[in-house]
């Protein structure tokens, strides 16, 4: 009997660990810290147990062929659209982080990353050293 009660509350943890690491999976919306307004729409997966990012929408009069003419990695003169922006962050208490996980790619700068939900939105936090920039990112 003990071992069906435990096996019973591990399945019950293992689950609620798993709804939880999915919890940012989806589709958010991107905002324009200067002007307020939608960038794009980035649909956040979890692979192997790491988090990854890619924009699956531009705001409406963006050239949906615009290149990442600035990037400096494997991602130069790709599309923006469909480019893969959150790469391998892992999970850490309540937010995913990682070095060189997120991609700017209007001017084709890596940051290291954090994303945490907060409120039913998305705090996705970039940083180099000690100097940071947090986003809030809306859920569609």
């Amino acid at each position: 009997m003990k071992r069906i009660a435990l096996l019973f509350i591990s399945v019950l943890f293992a689950t609620f660990g798993l709804f939880a690491q999915g919890k940012v999976e989806g589709k958010w919306k991107t905002i324009d810290d200067e002007t307020g307004e939608m960038k794009s729409i980035v649909e956040i997966t979890i692979r192997g147990g790491k988090l990854y990012g890619k924009i699956v929408e531009l705001k409406p009069d963006s050239d949906p062929n615009k290149l990442c003419t600035e990037c400096t990695d494997h991602r130069k003169g790709e599309k923006i659209l469909g480019m893969e922006i959150i790469t391998g962050l892992e999970l850490d208490d309540d937010a995913y982080e990682g070095d060189d996980g997120i991609l700017d790619p209007e001017i084709g700068k890596l940051y290291d990353c954090k994303i945490w939900e907060e409120e039913d939105k998305l705090q996705v936090r970039g940083y180099i050293g000690f100097l940071f920039r947090t986003q809030e990112w809306i859920r569609l």
